[in-house]
């Protein structure tokens, strides 16, 4: 005989567990506690097996009886709704795990400990400030569920915001994470190159920058008559000199300098380019170093901030010239332009020891090996003369 919900209601628990039997295997379990609970007895390839359905009433008896005639379909198909279960559960528990943020912090992880390869803190913590941007739409969906509609979705976001060289940077990010992904089995396709075109094209963002040599005179008497923190007044002189990528000088280590040779090296893990970088060392730009060299006692960084186990912040050099009353005319970034725009007009040097100085990367790899070994020479005398050059500028019409 079929159960009906009254007699349901009416069963009362026992000293022992009994069962209320249903139809075609299908029972409720009594405990002795009073709860009451589904379950259905099948056979599967001649093994008995049972399977829960859930609790009365949360799974009433309608529901019961149709997950029944669900399961025992199954069986006649010859699967075993036990193990289709079990697969469900362990499907379920992989997407939990396999998320777009989670494959894309195990991405950000593996790539911040790839040998050589490896990439810098700074990095790091860019490349996680992107994917801060695309959790709230991305971070909980399967990263093999993004698809270009979604995908682009997020990217409008950003891109109406204003921000379209962030909307770009993010459209590659995304391609880098959904790469990896496929490549360890968790994805099977990568929409992102295919929204390269969907994005606008962002403005080219020049780094405001002083090339005018009585212009640049000026603006190093202000920096000397700067009175600022020890370290950004020190970083800020040598950026003058040395014209090297802000986070790199700010980020120099005592480690990284051999004063015998007037060598810095920065290691690749600290260069855009991923490269080992050696600096030659002007005279006055080590005066500048050692006027630091209190500080060594207490901090590995040549340019720490307040907090001496961290460097000067990314933007104080150019705070310090905002303060100055250069903002919008002058940059951290831009003292590389100015001497790169100075020592081209010059005459002085080959454009490709220029461009080694800078640690450009050469768009032809060959040719960029066989650079990476020429015009050391001619760069430590470059280092020298532009150090003695800015001096000379600094005291043109000087009052």
């Amino acid at each position: 005989m079929p159960l009906t919900v009254k007699e349901i209601e009416a069963a009362q628990p026992r000293s022992k567990a009994w069962k209320l039997p249903d139809e075609r295997g299908l029972y409720l379990q009594i405990s002795s506690n009073g709860s009451k609970r589904w379950h259905l007895r099948y056979s599967f390839r001649g093994e008995k097996k049972k399977i829960s359905f859930g609790p009365f009433p949360d799974v009433s008896l309608k529901a019961a009886r149709a997950k029944r005639d669900e399961a025992r379909s199954l069986v006649a198909d010859g699967i075993d709704p036990l193990q289709k279960r079990r697969e469900q559960k362990l499907e379920a528990q992989l997407a939990s795990t396999h998320t777009f943020a989670a494959v894309a912090r195990e991405y950000i992880a593996k790539r911040a400990n790839d040998g050589d390869k490896a990439i810098s803190d700074t990095t790091r913590q860019k490349t996680e400030w992107l994917l801060s941007l695309l959790e709230p739409k991305l971070g909980r969906v399967p990263v093999g569920e993004i698809t270009a509609p979604l995908l682009l979705s997020a990217l409008n976001e950003v891109q109406e915001s204003g921000r379209r060289e962030t909307a770009r940077r993010l459209r590659s990010f995304v391609g880098r994470v959904l790469n990896y992904a496929i490549a360890t089995g968790r994805a099977e396709n990568n929409p992102a190159p295919a929204l390269r075109g969907a994005l606008a094209t962002p403005s080219v963002r020049h780094h405001p920058a002083v090339i005018e040599p009585d212009a640049l005179g000026e603006l190093l008497r202000a920096i000397d008559g700067y009175g600022g923190f020890a370290s950004t007044n020190a970083a800020l002189k040598l950026s003058a000199h040395l014209f090297q990528r802000p986070g790199e000088i700010r980020q120099m280590k005592w480690s990284d300098l051999d004063f015998g040779a007037a060598i810095w090296t920065i290691p690749a893990g600290g260069t855009k380019m991923r490269r080992e970088h050696r600096v030659p060392l002007s005279r006055q730009a080590i005066a500048i170093i050692r006027s630091m060299q209190d500080v060594a006692a207490y901090s590995e960084y040549v340019f720490p901030s307040f907090n001496p186990k961290k460097p000067l912040s990314e933007n104080a050099v150019t705070g310090a010239l905002k303060r100055l009353g250069y903002a919008g005319v002058m940059t951290a970034h831009g003292f590389r332009t100015t001497a790169c725009s100075m020592l081209n007009e010059s005459n002085e040097f080959h454009p490709d020891a220029i461009e080694r100085a800078l640690a450009h990367q050469d768009s032809n790899a060959v040719r960029a090996v066989y650079n990476r070994t020429q015009y050391w020479d001619e760069r430590v005398r470059m280092m020298q003369w532009w150090s003695d050059k800015i001096d000379s500028l600094k005291q043109l019409n000087a009052d």
